[in-house]
């Protein structure tokens, strides 16, 4: 047989629904794979490779052509834009990239330093808004920036709205909507292009369906 299709998958919170989808989809993933150390793991039939990333690894993988292709989310596609072909909303992991703050900052109106993952997106949101902010990046525990007086705002991913009012802090505006998708190296594309399509046309055909 020759090279496998090399797919980078990220780990975490997303992690349980990818798999899931990849097995209505009819890939037959390891017994070890839900629990596994492991950061590459083969199929029996020697056809897959997955390599199991973080998710901000995942586009940095299939871009550099070590995944032939990968599930990221589309908050790290927005930030790092990286050179791949998004094939395939997965509808997967629904949330919202977001801007919070306190109560009595938003109050007032005034934004000057925003704490985020994403400054680049975020960066780029407040240009096209008009407003002039200093970007502050921090990598955990976004929440905290406000109330230590670090920043006046937040950017960042919101699911359920439970962490950001646990902490005392509101949403003010929606950024955009987040879903997983089905990147591409566009190299890959072409040399495996029937295997990345047969993939792409079964996971299409499980999402459309609406069983995930």
């Amino acid at each position: 047989m020759g090279n496998p299709l090399t797919i980078a998958l990220p780990k975490g919170r997303t992690f349980a629904e990818t798999c899931d989808l990849l097995r209505q989809a009819g890939y037959k993933l390891p017994d070890e794979f839900d629990d596994t150390r492991k950061l590459m793991i083969d199929t029996l039939e020697g056809n897959l490779r997955f390599i199991l990333a973080k998710p901000l690894d995942v586009t940095t993988y299939v871009e550099h052509g070590v995944a032939d292709v990968g599930i990221a989310g589309k908050d790290v596609i927005l930030e790092k834009e990286p050179d791949v072909y998004e094939v395939l909303d997965l509808k997967l992991s629904k949330c919202h990239l977001a801007i919070a703050g306190l109560p009595q900052t938003v109050a007032n109106g005034v934004v000057q330093r925003v704490a985020t993952k994403y400054p680049n997106v975020a960066s780029k949101y407040f240009k096209e808004q008009g407003e002039q902010v200093e970007i502050i990046k921090l990598n955990g525990s976004i929440e905290l920036a406000p109330l230590i007086g670090l920043t006046d705002r937040i950017v960042d991913i919101v699911s359920t709205g439970q962490t950001l009012k646990e902490n005392g802090l509101i949403e003010t505006e929606t950024i955009c909507d987040i879903t997983s998708r089905f990147i591409v190296n566009p190299v890959s594309y072409r040399l495996k292009d029937a295997v990345i399509d047969e993939m792409a046309s079964q996971l299409s055909r499980i999402v459309e369906g609406g069983t995930t």
